[in-house]
């Protein structure tokens, strides 16, 4: 559905974008948006011409919806799902063009900004209730809109906010049916108790207790919600469809790479026996790795719809009432959370890409060693290898930002993500969350309100289609490592951490030159140089100088801490 011209005044969300490094390319604003013979119905043929599209774009539908999917019984459920988004997606496209139409007429500003706004608030309610109705990837697809608060309007995605707890239950009937499909026996051949309500559920599966058969220990049954498997092709088309016909309509707005993503990623994340492949890797990866708090619930088997897992329950990252009354420190918290994922951008194991709060629980353990708390991570069926050469040059890209080194930091933007000079301040703003002036001076440093209000200027129209067509552009990879980030930085923020940024900048330049270290180590091995021990000697020492000056960093914001003083504000 249309999703499109926030006002000038809109905040970018986490990203920062420096109006006066920028201001060539902020001179694209209303004045400038496509002319009246785009939008207006300026002649007989065009409105032929509009109707044949139309028509063939529902035909399409209809036809698609009836010839693909054969083997489908509910015939009149296909078509009356594919006509809610048709139906939805004509009345949005519309509601915009008519209020474009009005600009173009000389409506006076005020004026039609509030027209703008009602516009965007109508179209995101008829698009939810299409969302809700449909159900399946559509609540997928919703809840990812709701946190893209840098690309979209705030009355988009302030409107699908609900649906991040607002998922369907699928009924206990399904779910045996489901059992005795995928295993070829009732839910009672493998549970003992198997709790018939959910004790979650989430768009595409839901989780109950149960207890095992054999071994009587407690497990988390997540089960994919059955009906999925009917209308995962349909509703994976009519997405496509729907963004390309906007792209079509609205080519300056181009969203295509979402319904590209869904697509790549949708069939991981449908695939329980590979999550718990995923699950055991991770695990047993942190568990090479001292004092790390890191807990995966263990895996006992899985089936593709299936997957059976260790019960652990924790609460929230941002339920700050339950850190704060076990005496959890909020700061550990976050420092933990960012040497985890760092180690895995950087270390020798898959990214997982779906950190967001429902996937991450804090639970009290006073039997860890540094730590009186463990990070329990779940759902993995998202995860990424990035390759080699992309974190080397993205650990040398965080050097750079962090250095403030902008020569680098142009030339690793461009490894990393072939990004170009031009593409280079909204890139920049984008993995940092920061406006463009604080990543050339210091990107570790507090934002101010005089920033924050910066950004607010900053962002308008050509900003918005210029990040658009950014986000198109870029490798999958690189777009799955800034939603990452863009996660974590969230998860951060939830937390209200005392110490600012500046002790994950530190832990982040720490990975960064450990990367960097082992990258100097095998070009040297490689090379078979007679000079190879003084050559490993002069980079290990290297190394060791920068390690010694981050710890003596991080202890010193952890003593200011102690001692009650008021975070730094840079470093």
């Amino acid at each position: 559905m249309p999703i499109l011209r926030p006002t000038a005044a809109q905040n970018l969300g986490s990203q920062w974008i420096c109006r006066g490094c920028l201001q060539q390319r902020l001179q694209s604003s209303w004045a400038t948006a496509p002319s009246s013979t785009t939008y207006q119905k300026t002649s007989v043929r065009n409105v032929r011409r509009r109707r044949i599209i139309w028509a063939t774009v529902g035909g399409s539908l209809c036809f698609g919806a009836i010839t693909s999917f054969q083997d489908v019984k509910h015939g009149a459920a296909v078509i009356q799902r594919s006509a809610r988004v048709f139906g939805a997606l004509v009345l949005n496209i519309n509601d915009y063009r008519t209020v474009l139409n009005s600009k173009e007429k000389g409506k006076d500003e005020d004026g039609w900004q509030s027209m703008l706004k009602a516009c965007h608030q109508r179209c995101a309610h008829r698009t939810l209730r299409v969302l809700e109705q449909n159900g399946s990837i559509f609540i997928k697809l919703g809840q990812h809109l709701s946190s893209m608060n840098y690309l979209l309007p705030v009355e988009w995605t302030r409107t699908f906010i609900p649906l991040q707890d607002r998922c369907p239950e699928s009924s206990y009937e399904a779910i045996e049916q489901m059992f005795i499909d995928d295993t070829g026996q009732p839910i009672a051949a493998h549970f003992d108790n198997f709790d018939r309500q959910p004790i979650g559920a989430a768009s595409l599966a839901q989780v109950h207790l149960a207890t095992m058969k054999d071994t009587g220990a407690k497990v988390a049954v997540k089960v994919q919600h059955p009906a999925l498997t009917e209308w995962v092709p349909l509703d994976l088309a009519l997405t496509r469809l729907t963004f390309s016909t906007l792209r079509y309509f609205f080519p300056e707005y181009d969203l295509e790479w979402l319904s590209n993503e869904m697509e790549l990623s949708l069939p991981q994340e449908l695939d329980f026996a590979l999550e718990g492949k995923n699950a055991i890797v991770t695990r047993e990866y942190f568990k090479m790795i001292k004092d790390s708090p890191l807990v995966v619930p263990d895996v006992y088997w899985g089936r593709k719809r299936i997957l059976v897992m260790e019960y652990i329950a924790g609460h929230r990252t941002d339920d700050l009432g339950y850190l704060d009354s076990n005496a959890i420190d909020r700061d550990e918290v976050s420092a933990a959370l960012a040497r985890i994922f760092n180690e895995m951008i950087f270390g020798d194991t898959p990214l997982h890409c779906d950190p967001h709060g429902g996937n991450i629980a804090i639970r009290r353990n006073d039997k860890r060693t540094g730590h009186n708390f463990d990070v329990i991570l779940y759902d993995h069926g998202l995860y990424r290898d990035i390759p080699l050469q992309m974190r080397r040059n993205y650990a040398k890209l965080w050097l750079a930002v962090i250095d403030a080194d902008e020569k680098g930091m142009r030339h690793y933007a461009h490894e990393v993500a072939g990004v170009t000079d031009d593409q280079f301040p909204l890139f920049a703003s984008a993995i940092t969350g920061r406006d463009y002036r604080a990543v050339t001076t210091s990107v570790v440093s507090t934002r101010t309100e005089e920033e924050k209000e910066v950004v607010s200027g900053a962002m308008g129209d050509g900003m918005l289609q210029e990040l658009v067509q950014l986000l198109g552009q870029l490798p999958r990879m690189v777009l799955l490592i800034l939603k990452t980030n863009d996660l974590t930085r969230n998860l951060d923020e939830s937390l209200q951490t005392r110490e600012g940024p500046v002790r994950n900048f530190l832990i982040l330049a720490r990975y960064c030159s450990r990367m960097v270290f082992r990258e100097q180590m095998d070009v040297i091995r490689s090379r078979g140089s007679m000079l190879w021990v003084l050559q490993r000697l002069g980079a290990w020492s290297s190394y060791l100088r920068v390690e010694a000056k981050l710890s003596l960093y991080e202890w010193y914001v952890f003593f200011r801490r102690l001692a009650r003083l008021s975070p730094l504000a840079s470093i």
